[in-house]
């Protein structure tokens, strides 16, 4: 295993310099360099047979710290009673539903302003023109109706909002 040898010893060194501008702690760098000449000892005779052992050793160390990063990554405990909490209702869907039965009460010029402006993503100046409003007029306009909509999603539905105006909870409104 003199080719082994030889080429350790070559490339030790930049080996590793290249870990440790990777790796904060430096019995990590000495336990991938194990690893990684432990690799190279397995190889035998096909290590000697490799015709740039430099670019082997490189490969090989990127690979070994790519597993041994994936590894490390935090886990997040998954809740004992996971498939109670998928087989809920979609909140989103929900509260869609609820959402679409408010507008359906609103009255015409409401939820004219807030289909065009919030949902349709049109420009409100765009919105004025085609109503024959001013642009503050329409500004106005879809003000006024997104705090009507808000008021009857908080009754209906009992939707709470964030301190950053969110929705964080609601209480489905049973429909007929």
């Amino acid at each position: 295993m003199n080719c082994l040898t030889t080429a350790w010893t070559t490339h030790e060194p930049e080996l590793r310099g290249w870990l440790r501008r990777r790796l904060q702690n430096p019995a990590e760098v000495d336990d991938l360099l194990q690893d990684l000449f432990l690799k190279a000892l397995r190889q035998g005779e096909r290590f000697c047979a490799v015709q740039n052992t430099r670019a082997w050793l490189f490969e090989v160390a990127r690979n070994t710290l790519a597993d041994q990063l994936r590894v490390a990554r935090d886990t997040v405990e998954l809740p004992e009673d996971l498939t109670a909490l998928i087989e809920e209702p979609d909140t989103v869907d929900t509260l869609t539903v609820c959402l679409s039965r408010i507008l359906s009460e609103l009255n015409h010029e409401d939820r004219e302003a807030l289909m065009c402006c919030d949902l349709q993503g049109m420009a409100q100046a765009e919105f004025a023109r085609l109503n024959g409003l001013s642009l503050s007029g329409a500004k106005s306009r879809v003000q006024r109706a997104r705090q009507r909509l808000r008021t009857r999603m908080t009754q209906a539905c009992q939707v709470q909002l964030d301190e950053t105006g969110h929705v964080s909870d609601f209480v489905p409104r049973q429909f007929d």
